[in-house]
């Protein structure tokens, strides 16, 4: 298993990103909060991390839902998954959002969230004429019948 080094500000006040269990693939991260925020159902609210990244070249943070969060209490996120790109410098937040039909509250050092470091590709455009054939060809959503 490859690992990197990756540069971290910690104005949170709580301990860093941290993998719960020797096989996993993402971080816990907590909310950053002066006072709690609740979310009503259906609302949306970006919450502070006091987390600063310094990523290497080619490489992006994703931020992803925990699913305790969502299977217990409708929490997720609303861009899934967020992206945080190498040259980004600022505090990372988090857009929560509330799918639930009860208020949630979100407290100071919850967590809130997935943080996983991935290597990207770029790519570099060759436009055609025509694309190879495929079984599939251009079917769209659905197109296999299967529910």
């Amino acid at each position: 298993m490859e690992r990197i080094k990756v540069k971290i500000i910690n104005r949170s006040g709580h301990e860093l990103p941290a993998y719960e269990t020797p096989s996993s693939a993402g971080m816990d991260v907590r909310a950053c909060l002066k006072e709690p925020v609740t979310l009503a159902p259906l609302q949306r609210a970006l919450i502070p991390t006091g987390l600063y990244i310094q990523l290497p070249h080619g490489y992006e943070c994703q931020i992803r839902p925990r699913s305790g969060l969502a299977l217990k209490h409708g929490i997720s996120l609303v861009n899934t998954p967020g992206t945080v790109d190498a040259d980004y410098r600022g505090e990372i937040g988090v857009i929560l959002i509330n799918l639930s039909d009860t208020p949630f509250v979100v407290n100071d050092g919850e967590r809130i969230c997935q943080m996983v470091i991935k290597e990207y590709t770029r790519v570099e455009w060759e436009p055609v004429e025509r694309l190879d054939e495929t079984k599939r060809g251009d079917g769209a959503f659905g197109h296999t019948g299967v529910n």
